[in-house]
């Protein structure tokens, strides 16, 4: 299958990479509420040392990404992208069966480091929608994949929640039976969408490392200056988890059930943008400039959100930066149509790299500079600052994406592979 087939397969093969893609972000989700008191119990009931331990499990689950996904994605250049997929769902299931049943801290950590490692359709549903769509609706049907985003971060945590209400361990069989249950129907299923006279003749690891992954983004320099406007952005994007809920308690005495509701509201904008707004506008103004208005509504967001001091300022920020869901699908588009489809798994795994590096990265950029500007030393008081750091940020992937985002005219194939 490629972009060449008929508009019904590639629906088929687009709706289960949705599904696929929502059943892994809910299973996720639904783990969200619940993992961080699971280890507050191994530890005793200490909040400060769970508080260290969940930001020690939040950076190695970054730091597992950031050096498996280029080997996911070579291996889905050199095997298909089928076979990855699947059994990321299958291990995907069998591991939170494993966190299920751990009964130790260091166990749990184990079983964290083998969901980072196992966490392999994202990366290669990338790769498969650049295999089944035409470059001119790419960036349409990555908005939905966005959308399979935001609706998992919409159900998860609040069913998680629910489910963590009965018994703290109930969440992570859920969550195995979603994954294990993809894993079925992607079995019976999901076809494959690169064919073999397109695959590389060999695994290379040279590309299947994450240095090598970089290297091989710079050798198109196109796809290297939108691959640091994705760095940049979802760099940004690490203020939200870093220090929204003390942020929130801080600045606005919001408690968990207002936070949550804040949360759903920023996910249902998600969706709005991401499944009914992105094909139109792109399709009216273009990926480039769809691209440089979502990043400037994001930095306009986050600039509202720095200086809010009460919280109806804070929530007219929502509407506006939810349209920086513009730039992901736009961005993802863009580079697609400058590679081949024998490298567009390697990319796609190189770009998952510089997401997981942003992980590794911003917690401490954004937490750092929370505690800072609320603290008795600060030169002044500005509990918004990380969301000004972050405004400024997507500042700068801006000039970055003005220089680098071009269009590739309809027709022109992408570069060679190097």
């Amino acid at each position: 299958m490629n972009a060449q087939t008929t508009p019904r397969v590639r629906r088929a093969a687009l709706a289960f990479i949705f599904v696929t893609v929502l059943i892994d972000v809910l299973a996720f989700g639904v783990i969200i509420p619940v993992l961080p008191h699971l280890i507050e119990d191994f530890v005793g009931g200490d909040t400060a040392n769970a508080a260290y331990w969940v930001g020690v499990f939040g950076t190695v689950f970054a730091g597992i990404q950031f050096v498996t996904s280029p080997i996911q994605g070579a291996l889905s250049d050199r095997f298909g992208r089928r076979p990855v997929i699947l059994l990321s769902c299958l291990g995907l299931g069998l591991d939170f069966v494993f966190m299920a049943l751990a009964n130790t801290l260091p166990w749990l950590l184990v079983g964290r480091i083998i969901s980072g490692i196992t966490s392999a359709s994202f990366t290669t549903a990338n790769a498969y929608v650049a295999d089944v769509t035409p470059p001119e609706k790419r960036a349409k049907s990555y908005g939905m994949i966005g959308a399979a985003f935001g609706l998992g971060f919409i159900v998860g945590p609040l069913l998680g929640g629910w489910l963590g209400d009965v018994h703290l361990r109930l969440p992570f069989w859920f969550a195995a039976g979603l994954a294990l249950l993809n894993f079925c129907y992607g079995l019976f299923v999901l076809p494959e969408s690169l064919p073999p006279e397109k695959r590389t003749r060999k695994f290379d690891w040279s590309h299947a490392n994450p240095l090598g992954s970089l290297v091989l983004l710079k050798r198109y320099p196109q796809v290297f200056g939108l691959a640091a406007v994705v760095f940049i952005a979802n760099l940004a994007h690490y203020v939200y988890p870093s220090i929204f809920v003390l942020f929130a308690d801080y600045q606005y005495q919001w408690g968990p059930r207002e936070v949550g509701w804040v949360l759903a509201a920023v996910g249902v904008c998600s969706v709005i943008v991401q499944a009914g707004l992105v094909g139109r506008i792109v399709h009216a103004i273009g990926e480039r400039r769809a691209l440089l208005l979502g990043l400037a509504c994001g930095m306009l967001g986050f600039g509202i959100y720095g200086f809010a001091d009460s919280g109806w300022i804070f929530l007219i920020g929502l509407p506006i930066s939810a349209i920086w869901g513009l730039a992901a699908p736009s961005t993802q588009a863009l580079i697609t149509r400058q590679v081949g489809p024998e490298v567009q798994g390697r990319i796609q795994g190189a770009l998952m790299s510089l997401v997981s590096m942003a992980g590794i990265i911003g917690p401490g950029i954004f937490a750092g500079s929370f505690g800072w500007f609320i603290g008795p030393k600060t030169p002044v008081h500005l509990p918004g600052a990380p969301f000004l750091i972050a405004a400024l940020l997507l500042g700068s992937a801006i000039a970055i994406a003005w220089r680098y985002a071009r269009e590739t005219p309809p027709g022109e194939p992408p570069c060679a592979s190097p």
